[in-house]
């Protein structure tokens, strides 16, 4: 459909400015012939409602001449070439329709004269004309619309994309810390391996599960770093020690999937492993106004030396969260002497389907 037709307001304006173009060739015709005005208005009025019709195909004649690619000579003439014709049409069925008024009785005093059709033809080039500039601005508008929307078309993929690549990059780092846990534990507790290879399973499944989906709710992200936890706690027994603090209110609240599980990991190897006595990882959800707090927490000890690869889940945590809107999250890095804290900021929009959206 023709853009100028889209939308009741669209069409109104177009169809308002010809009335007023009606009006205006109404009054030049009582001028330059004395009649009466309603001849006038009846002879104008079907005419002007005809033109506005014709001049909306300058939208396709401008569409197959589009600026700055068709030659010049060729552009002008074209356009000049489709003005004549349009006013020609125009005069012909002006004279057509002025010989059934005049039958009728009605028509605009006596016989149409050649100054009527001058004037009508002569109008009928500028108006046409006119609705030639009219459409390449329109056109020009759409173009840079369609150039706006590619543009953000092609940022959402590449966030998309980027997203999925981080989301990727989660399972074979936790698959392959996890099968480390397990191998330390083949040889001197064959049990407690099996019992982690069955744990695991389950873990794989569920995050497997999660990680397909765009959102998840909290308290099902938060499922799972209690699984990983629990694998990891057939590994350092008493040295691990867990604690969480939730605000009720925010278990439905819906996160990126696996958002919170290297945190966990980063706070397991950092906290506990690289430790003698172990330590305590802790959990804090809370709410402030429209954002949702998520802290991890891990004891830490300053004199130890940095770790290869350290960083690289907290990286990946940080990507994903500017990759979904840097204006809206966010991820603080908090280095105590002796504790080693990270807040992750963002919307608080909670679920209305019960935490098993698969959006």
């Amino acid at each position: 459909m023709h853009p100028l037709l889209l939308g009741r307001l669209r069409a109104a304006l177009y169809f308002g400015a010809w009335l007023g173009i009606g009006a205006l060739l109404t009054a030049l015709m009582v001028l330059l012939e004395p009649r009466p005005l309603v001849h006038a208005i009846a002879f104008t009025g079907p005419m002007i409602l005809v033109y506005a019709f014709d001049c909306l195909s300058a939208w396709w004649v401008c569409r197959a001449h589009p600026l700055g690619l068709t030659p010049p000579l060729r552009l002008a003439g074209n356009l000049l070439g489709a003005a004549l014709l349009s006013s020609a049409v125009w005069v012909a069925l002006g004279a057509l329709w002025a010989g059934v008024l005049l039958r009728a009785g009605i028509g605009p005093g006596r016989a149409v004269i050649p100054r009527d059709l001058t004037l009508v033809f002569v109008s009928g080039v500028l108006l046409y004309a006119e609705s030639i500039v009219v459409h390449y601005f329109l056109l020009a508008f759409e173009s840079a619309r369609a150039a706006e929307r590619r543009v953000l078309e092609s940022q959402v993929s590449a966030r998309e994309a980027e997203l999925r690549a981080l989301r990727a990059q989660l399972h074979p780092h936790f698959l392959f810390n996890s099968l480390n846990s397990i191998s330390s534990l083949t040889g001197p507790d064959p049990e407690a391996a099996r019992r982690m290879c069955q744990m695991l399973g389950d873990f794989l499944r569920m995050s497997l599960g999660l990680g397909a989906r765009e959102r998840v709710a909290l308290e099902e992200e938060l499922a799972l770093a209690e699984r990983y936890l629990a694998i990891e706690q057939v590994r350092f027994g008493a040295r691990l020690g867990f604690e969480k603090r939730v605000e009720p209110e925010t278990r439905r609240c819906l996160v990126p999937p696996l958002l919170i599980q290297p945190l966990i990991e980063n706070a397991v190897k950092h906290g506990v492993a690289d430790r003698v006595e172990g330590g305590e990882v802790k959990i804090e959800v809370r709410r402030r106004g429209g954002a949702l707090e998520v802290t991890v927490e891990n004891p830490r000890d300053p004199e130890a030396p940095p770790r290869r690869g350290s960083g690289l889940g907290l990286e990946n945590v940080r990507r994903r969260l500017d990759a979904l809107d840097p204006r809206t999250t966010r991820v603080d890095v908090f280095r105590e002497p002796d504790r080693f804290r990270v807040v992750l900021t963002l919307p608080a929009v909670e679920d209305d389907t019960g935490g098993r959206d698969g959006a």
